[in-house]
């Protein structure tokens, strides 16, 4: 099985490319992970501590489980990936079915800055979409889809998003194969993705 990481900003456009670059494979060739899944679990801390919780940082992926999966996906099993609830900052108790295919695509903000995950990928994307346009997607995306007030989302941007973007997500740009621009929808750099994978497939 190969892999494939789609790294980028909050609000870049990772999701978009990477349900294009999915539709563009055969359903049963294709496996698809956000990072977003991997949160680790606040289970034991109170609602209110959990919204202040710095998601942007490394810290709070739960990286060794990340690995593990995608290791027992390439061994040909299936995992269980986490269904991560945005609204109470914590797993689900349920979980959702991913079977292995040829080709594995991980998305996330941090998806090319720890090592042992890079070390798994056989192909490094990094979108590169302008800040402002990336603030803008991210709070229209958390009001509706994720619960959260404009004053909520506006805080977080400043206190944690911003930050860590510049302390981690982007000097992890370096790490790249290929770096997308993202306006609107960049279908050239989509499609010449697509057909490297279709390569590598039938392979």
């Amino acid at each position: 099985m190969n892999v494939i990481l789609i790294a980028g900003g909050s609000g870049s456009g990772k999701s978009t490319i990477s349900n294009s670059l999915a539709n563009s494979i055969a359903s049963e060739n294709a496996a698809f992970i956000s990072m977003d899944s991997y949160y680790a679990t606040l289970t034991h801390l109170p609602l209110e501590e959990r919204k202040i919780v710095n998601f942007d940082h490394p810290n709070a992926i739960d990286i060794k489980k990340l690995i593990k999966d995608i290791k027992t996906l390439k061994e040909g099993k299936p995992i269980q990936v986490p269904i991560y609830d945005f609204e109470k900052n914590d797993r689900k108790k349920e979980s959702s079915t991913i079977k292995p295919g040829k080709v594995l695509i991980v998305d996330g903000i941090l998806a090319l800055h720890f090592k042992e995950l890079r070390e798994l990928a056989d192909i490094k994307l990094y979108i590169q979409t302008e800040g402002d346009i990336r603030f803008i997607r991210r709070l229209s995306r958390d009001i509706k889809e994720r619960g959260r007030t404009m004053e909520d989302v506006i805080t977080q941007y400043l206190l944690t998003v911003k930050p860590m973007h510049q302390a981690f997500v982007k000097p992890s740009i370096q790490h790249a194969d290929i770096i997308i621009p993202y306006y609107e929808f960049n279908a050239t750099g989509a499609d010449l993705i697509a057909s490297k994978i279709k390569q590598i497939i039938k392979k």
